[in-house]
């Protein structure tokens, strides 16, 4: 056998090995979960992959508002939107659940759609998602979506507004979206190489991915300081989290490599509001095991 093909063999083998290693450590946590759970794991230099139920349909929570942010950037590069657009907060325009606008903002604030686009992502704000779905429309994150390669991934109605539903069966099966843990991986994957919409887009994007301030699930067992441009989400049954965490390269603190990583949960035993709850717990474990096995 020639060098350059031994070489390459010998590193394909070496590839595979260390993704069968992550696969032995995480695969534990999953079965002992009581629920469901999928994930996927991409090394976005080296291309490594580790999956489990990576193709299963799942319930996103607030994870899909990162294909929101996507469309609203994607209109913005069309001249369909106007991110500097100023746009007015009513009383009937705010919601419950996460976020800041409805608690702390008085009717009549108006704020650009910029930022609107940085509450949804940075506060998972549930008001300030419907003011940028408003602008940019249901059926348009879908279609981008599908368009994009990522067929699985589906908004189906505005937070908390169950008569704007596309459809009744979807929203009863998934609730506010959809996703598979490949799917989510390839979004990141595209943000991070400058493909989605524009470099400059994607630029944006990882800024508002990066200032997400849930620490209870990806960060939690996570060195301080760990950069990591993510987006969370939670309902009762379902926790999730899909991001990008930037891992140290042994023997060079300056450097990272980029890991993609999706972890979805649905149908969880334990639906308690708590820090422990343990559908964030899970979610905490394998980031830990992924950032473990690639920071070595």
């Amino acid at each position: 056998m020639k060098p350059i093909f031994a070489l390459a063999s010998l590193l394909t083998a070496f590839t595979a090995a260390a993704a069968d290693d992550l696969t032995q450590k995480i695969k534990p946590l999953i079965d002992a979960h009581k629920g469901n759970v999928a994930m996927m794991v991409k090394d976005l230099d080296t291309g490594e992959v580790t999956a489990i139920n990576a193709d299963a349909v799942m319930p996103t929570a607030s994870l899909i508002k990162m294909a929101v942010m996507v469309e609203a950037y994607a209109q913005a590069e069309e001249k369909k939107i106007d991110l500097a657009k100023m746009i007015t907060l009513t009383k009937a325009d705010k919601v419950q659940g996460s976020g800041i606008l409805s608690q702390h903002f008085s009717d009549g604030l108006t704020l650009a759609v910029r930022d609107a686009v940085r509450l949804m992502m940075v506060f998972s704000d549930n008001t300030a998602t419907n003011l940028v779905i408003d602008q940019v429309g249901l059926k348009n994150v879908n279609d981008r979506m599908v368009s994009l390669g990522f067929k699985d991934t589906k908004i189906n109605a505005k937070v908390y507004r169950g008569d704007t539903r596309l459809s009744q069966e979807f929203g009863e099966k998934y609730g506010l979206g959809s996703t598979t843990a490949r799917d989510s991986v390839g979004i990141l994957e595209q943000i991070h190489t400058g493909k989605l919409v524009s470099a400059d887009a994607c630029k944006a994007m990882l800024v508002h991915l990066k200032g997400n301030d849930d620490k209870e699930k990806f960060p939690r067992y996570l060195p301080e300081g760990t950069v990591i441009a993510h987006k969370t989400g939670s309902v009762n049954a379902s926790k999730t989290d899909a991001g990008i965490i930037y891992v140290p390269v042994a023997g060079d603190k300056k450097k990272t490599r980029p890991i993609a990583l999706c972890v979805l949960t649905s149908d969880n035993e334990d639906q308690r509001w708590v820090t422990d709850n343990a559908g964030q717990v899970v979610i905490a474990k394998i980031a830990k095991e992924v950032y473990d096995h690639y920071s070595k």
